[in-house]
């Protein structure tokens, strides 16, 4: 089964027993909860649209490591061609669910991991790239969703793993048996977790030799024993709790989620790690997941695609249209938005042939793209929230809009252009809300600004890569400065 239907992806997490907490209780069935269902049901889509003959060039390809057709996500780039297929179908997918649809963590941690484990094996004899491949092949088989884990808690962010005062704070081996490791320690923030069948762990930060044991890459199932996850809070987020709730939501299908992973003790196998106190690498699997996991977020242009959409209809339900300084507003949030594309596709285009074979995007590039992405989501949302109107968020629930005695109110007072419908108008004015101000913000506003590191590791990133020594070299040739004449 090389490719899992919708359903077929749904069943598949029934099966598990995964251990999910939210709002302090155990749920039973994670499928189904109201508020974890729209998140599912965005990565179910990554599922539909690979069977669909329309999109299958976007969203399959053949593996070069079976020759079976995969799912794009479980997948080792092999050209620049593949890179910009990728964020091609990062956009669509953005396109088809206004939000998150976790996957592609799991697949930039696939292909910072191969191309680093083949290096690593080079200079220490391992053979960590083998395991990963044969770990690869079973997911690209079977078609799992991988929650890529690399965010710890870190504590104190002045010092060190190994000196905090709780040891626990990066996530660490704590053991290492003949056959396998036992890891404690927890990830944060992690995207898609409940929604995965499997967690692929990666370290947070570059490494020193005395900070050895938390250099450290394994896979799990996410129902593995000592795994617990705890399901992170969104605005409005119960809103999905009330009873036939559906124009509130904004954006009733669809949804993302982020989770507090806990390991408590778990072992891992030999034949499942992938990294092992090798210090010296984490720096190079962090920089490699980073620079893909940036280019990434090429999805952001999707949602953007839709929040444009949405700010102009919601220019067409006021009457307000044809005003310039609407159509200036569009027209500038159009431009951000093809700008964040710019970068993705640049640092796709531009990308190079690694040791292992893989293909890595151009880091200066991906950091820029990064960069842009933690500024522009924020204009595109102010713009959308000032040709949306006052309206958007001191509109009456759809509670009231329905019901008996005062539905007529709403229905006459919030009427917009004549001949035109009261529910679409507060329909479109609740998806402008769940995208920059609700459930979905979480994934496009301050997501935008801290997923795959905040602003100033991209500058840092920016300061490595941009050479600017070459730089100066050119204007000194140009300039024809005589060195010898400097003190």
């Amino acid at each position: 089964m090389a490719l899992m239907t919708r359903e077929e992806y749904i069943e598949s997490l029934r099966k598990m027993n995964l251990k999910v907490y939210l709002f302090g209780e155990l749920v039973e069935n994670p499928v189904d909860h109201p508020i974890i269902r729209p998140s599912m049901n965005s990565v179910a889509m990554t599922y539909e649209l690979a069977q669909q003959e329309e999109y299958k060039d976007l969203m399959t390809t053949k593996s070069h490591l079976t020759g079976e057709v995969i799912n794009r996500f479980c997948h080792i780039h092999q050209s620049t061609e593949d890179l910009i297929k990728k964020i091609k179908m990062q956009r669509l997918l953005g396109q088809k669910t206004a939000s998150c649809f976790q996957r592609c963590v799991g697949m930039d941690a696939f292909n910072a991991i191969y191309s680093t484990t083949f290096e690593m094996d080079k200079e220490y004899g391992t053979n960590y790239h083998e395991r990963f491949v044969n770990y690869l092949k079973f997911i690209q088989e079977n078609d799992y969703t991988v929650d890529g884990a690399m965010t710890d808690p870190k504590g104190d962010r002045g010092l060190s793993p190994s000196q905090q005062e709780d040891p626990d704070l990066y996530l660490r081996i704590t053991e290492v048996r003949e056959d396998g490791i036992v890891v404690r320690g927890a990830k944060a923030h992690q995207t898609g977790a409940v929604n995965s069948h499997e967690h692929l762990i990666m370290p947070t930060i570059a490494l020193k030799e005395e900070d050895k044991d938390y250099a450290v890459s394994f896979a799990v199932p996410s129902d593995a024993e000592g795994v617990i996850m705890i399901y992170g809070r969104q605005s409005c987020d119960t809103r999905k709790l009330e009873e036939g709730a559906d124009i509130d939501l904004g954006n009733a299908q669809f949804g993302g989620h982020e989770a507090l992973v806990i390991f408590n003790d778990v072992f891992v196998p030999n034949d499942r790690v992938f990294m092992c106190q090798e210090a010296k690498y984490a720096g190079m699997l962090v920089e490699r997941f980073a620079g893909y996991h940036r280019q990434s977020y090429a999805c952001k242009t999707g949602v953007g695609d839709v929040l444009i959409g949405a700010a102009a209809l919601a220019a067409d339900y006021n009457g307000a249209n044809k005003a310039s300084h609407i159509k200036d507003k569009l027209i500038e949030m159009t431009h951000l938005n093809e700008t964040l594309w710019a970068c993705a596709v640049a640092c796709s285009a531009e990308g190079s042939k690694t040791a292992s074979g893989n293909y890595l995007i151009d880091l200066l590039l991906a950091n820029v793209c990064k960069q842009n992405v933690t500024r522009f989501p924020y204009e595109i949302s102010r713009l959308a929230e000032d040709i949306a109107g006052g309206l958007m968020v001191t509109m009456p629930s759809e509670k009231d809009f329905k019901d008996p005695e005062i539905g007529k109110y709403v229905e006459k007072y919030l009427v917009g252009k004549t001949g035109t419908s009261t529910e679409n108008r507060m329909r479109v004015l609740r998806l402008i809300e769940n995208i920059t101000l609700g459930t979905a913000a979480v994934g496009y506003r301050t997501e935008s600004m801290h997923g795959a590191g905040s602003p100033q590791a991209q500058r840092i990133m920016i300061a490595r890569q941009g050479n600017l020594e070459s730089k100066k070299e050119m204007a000194r040739k140009i300039a024809q400065l005589d060195l010898s004449k400097d003190n």
